[in-house]
């Protein structure tokens, strides 16, 4: 029977800023650079990451900038109110 090995986990300790350093070892591992994006989450004393390949395209950018002029015109209160079978007729010529 092949017993499982188990990595030793680093060491690494909070800044002040709340940042933590991931170690070097673990940054080439996983090819961790300046600017990656990672999800992060936490369970009782645990906080997991998870290292996301997501790159911003420029539709992405241009839905953002959308989406901000969008609540701006909210905030202002430039908007319309539909009934619901008029605004779901507007969402399908979308």
């Amino acid at each position: 029977m092949k017993k499982e090995q188990f990595e030793i986990p680093e060491l690494t300790r909070v800044s002040s800023k709340g940042q933590i350093v991931i170690p070097t070892d673990v940054r080439k591992k996983l090819g961790i650079k300046e600017g990656s994006t990672f999800a992060v989450t936490s369970k009782k004393d645990m906080i997991v990451m998870k290292k996301l390949d997501t790159k911003m395209k420029p539709e992405d950018l241009k839905t953002l900038k959308l989406i901000e002029e969008a609540w701006e015109d909210i905030e202002k209160g430039r908007y319309k109110v539909y009934p619901v079978r008029e605004f779901f007729k507007e969402l399908k010529k979308w």
